[in-house]
């Protein structure tokens, strides 16, 4: 009798044998045994196959089945790094064999199959005759992508072989972050989303929409998982720069898991994307024959609050304390009520607030290193007064009260904010949204981000507007004309977004702008010298922030894990990168940059109290990257 708690099923014994048994699914019932990341000589196992005893790596992982790795959740699937070389059972609700294996996206390894699991595991027949590494085929699929001339073209293969091979597409994306993560993630997935109806070909998430009121925990118990560590949420409200896009925003946290994996290492099955559906107020959705969410106008008030705390509710019941749920695109009015009422019972992160903060607050740090003085000498302009542009002025703000121990009120007046309307000031304080009214200063009203810049003269600029272009030639000068070093960030989404280019910031500039985007830019060449735009991505930031939590326990999320944040990534640029203008590292060491984060995090965790798995590991940048994700095929018994 099969079920998904107890199985009866035929179990291998040492010598090929197979006796039957009864055993939780995945699960071993023997003792603990210590494992060694690393290579060296094969060592003692348990009853889900071998360890291994490293001569190399010091760092020793208890492999109890009721704290593990992966903070504290079972490595069932065989997932980690540090269980990268004990044989694993490839088990779904049996085990997978045959055709079935071929089809489960987990297991499947395509022309990877040794000779002995094909015999194993009834292969015979499905495969051609040809064994090949899983590095060819990585070789091979690099090739194919190549080949396409569109970015979607190129999203919609890799989304393709997510679904029929898990580790591969980690691989992948691991081993080419720099190439990839501009088609899996924006600005690609913005045209992916923009798409989603007509590109669906099978669901990668939850949806869960008005139909399902009253019924949320029941439609989170349809996941296959149960192990969920990390979920991301969006309502389709805002998504990038491109507004409301409904249902079809769900290729945001299908996106952003990917780099929770990839990036961070968080095992693929512990996360969950979702997307909440309340209808959309885009008309042209609602008008689309392939639209794929509810044909309505969006929900507001208190239906909307009801389902929304239906779903917070129903998280945490069924997954409990400690699963990470981040916030994704959701419109201002609605992002900072929902971080302010949970933030205190749940484990929640805004990403677009705290996300894009702490990565900025990273680059402006270590930009210091070029432009010389603290935080607090400097004066910033912010284009755009939502999310990201509020987020990062008040996480800036908090580290400069930090390091001067000057009130956070005192500190706020040297950063300025304009939005639609203009410069924010005293004077419109009472017409303000709540989330404006704490950068509303003493001045006189200017309507323009040009009279902005002449009259407060940043040597800061910011931009999170969502709206392309605003960084004008005049902008730019002004900027240049009264810094040596102008910081010109241009952080929108996707790239059409930005609110200039990297050439137009190093040309009207002179070559003396220190520039960073939201998303990728080429090399720019000036005056016949190279300039390396940097990319103030979130992905340097949200995916070891995640891992930090998890590794640690985390229950809540606090500001001082921002800053911790932040402090581990100034910490990874160098020299060599600040000679090419960068303030950021590059992506090629982001699994390293993540462990560090991830440590920082866990550290200030466990200094907070905020922190539930005890004892606290010694070394936990080396815990960290036992616990990441690795993507190598296992061998099957």
């Amino acid at each position: 009798m099969l079920s998904l708690n107890r199985c009866c099923f035929l179990k291998c014994r040492g010598d090929g044998s197979r006796s039957r048994g009864t055993q939780r699914r995945g699960v071993a019932a023997a003792r603990p045994v210590v494992v060694r990341c690393g290579s060296g000589r094969i060592g003692e196992g348990n009853g889900r196959g071998m360890a291994m005893e490293s001569t190399h790596e010091e760092v020793e992982v208890l492999m109890d089945p009721k704290s593990t790795v992966g903070g504290g959740v079972e490595d069932a699937y065989g997932e980690d790094r540090a269980s990268e070389y004990q044989l694993v059972t490839p088990w779904t609700v049996s085990v997978a064999s045959g055709y079935s294996l071929l089809r489960d996206p987990r297991h499947n390894k395509g022309l990877a199959f040794t000779e002995k699991e094909r015999d194993s595991h009834y292969l015979r027949g499905l495969l051609p005759p040809v064994v090949v590494s899983q590095e060819l085929q990585e070789k091979k699929l690099m090739h194919n992508l190549r080949q396409y001339k569109v970015p979607l073209q190129r999203y919609m293969a890799m989304m393709d072989l997510q679904e029929g091979n898990e580790r591969l597409f980690y691989k992948l994306l691991i081993d080419n972050v720099e190439e990839l993560l501009p088609v899996v993630y924006t600005p690609t997935v913005g045209e992916a989303c923009q798409k989603y109806g007509s590109i669906f070909r099978r669901p990668q998430g939850l949806y869960i929409s008005l139909k399902e009121k009253g019924k949320i925990l029941e439609v989170l118990r349809n996941w296959p998982e149960r192990s969920i560590q990390v979920i991301v949420v969006t309502d389709g409200e805002r998504i990038l720069g491109l507004g409301d896009l409904g249902c079809q925003g769900m290729g945001i946290p299908v996106g952003k898991l990917s780099l929770y994996t990839a990036l961070g290492g968080l095992r693929p099955s512990a996360c969950l994307p979702i997307t909440i559906d309340v209808g959309t107020n885009n008309e042209q959705l609602l008008n689309d024959e392939f639209y794929i969410g509810l044909r309505q106008r969006r929900a507001t008030g208190q239906e909307y609050a009801d389902l929304l705390h239906e779903f917070m509710c129903a998280v945490k019941q069924n997954y409990g304390e400690k699963v990470l749920i981040q916030f994704e695109d959701f419109a201002n009015h609605n992002a900072f009520d929902l971080l302010a009422k949970y933030s205190k019972s749940h484990l929640v992160f805004n990403d677009d607030i705290q996300g894009t903060a702490s990565v900025v607050l990273a680059g402006l740090v270590a930009a210091l290193n070029l432009v010389g003085g603290t935080l607090a000498e400097h004066t910033y302009l912010f284009l755009g007064a939502g999310e990201a542009g509020t987020g990062i002025a008040e996480l800036i703000a908090l580290e400069m009260s930090r390091q001067t121990n000057a009130p956070i009120e005192e500190c706020r007046k040297k950063i300025w904010l304009v939005d639609s309307k203009g410069l924010i000031v005293s004077s419109r304080k009472t017409s303000l949204q709540h989330f404006k009214k704490p950068w509303a200063h003493e001045h006189e009203p200017i309507n323009n981000l040009h009279g902005a810049v002449q009259a407060i003269k940043p040597t800061v600029l910011i931009g999170t507007s969502g709206v392309g272009k605003t960084f004008t030639k005049d902008v730019v000068e002004a900027m240049a004309s009264f810094n040596e070093r102008p910081i010109i960030l241009a952080l929108s989404n996707p790239t059409s977004q930005s609110e200039c280019t990297a050439e137009e910031a190093y040309t009207w500039s002179k070559g003396r702008a220190i520039f960073a985007s939201g998303s990728p830019f080429d090399p720019v060449e000036y005056e016949g010298k190279i300039f390396v735009p940097g990319q103030a991505n979130n992905a340097y930031i949200f995916p070891g922030f995640g891992l930090g939590l998890v590794i640690s326990g985390a229950i809540r999320v606090h500001d001082d894990m921002l800053l911790a944040a932040s402090e581990a990534l100034a910490q990874q640029v160098t020299r060599e990168n600040f000679d090419k203008g960068l303030i950021y590292p590059p992506f090629t060491n982001i699994r390293k940059i993540s462990a560090k984060i991830a440590a920082n995090v866990a550290a200030k965790a466990y200094e907070l109290g905020l922190a539930s798995h005890l004892p606290r590991p010694e070394n936990l940048e080396k815990y960290a990257e036992s616990c990441m994700y690795s993507p190598h095929y296992r061998s099957y018994r």
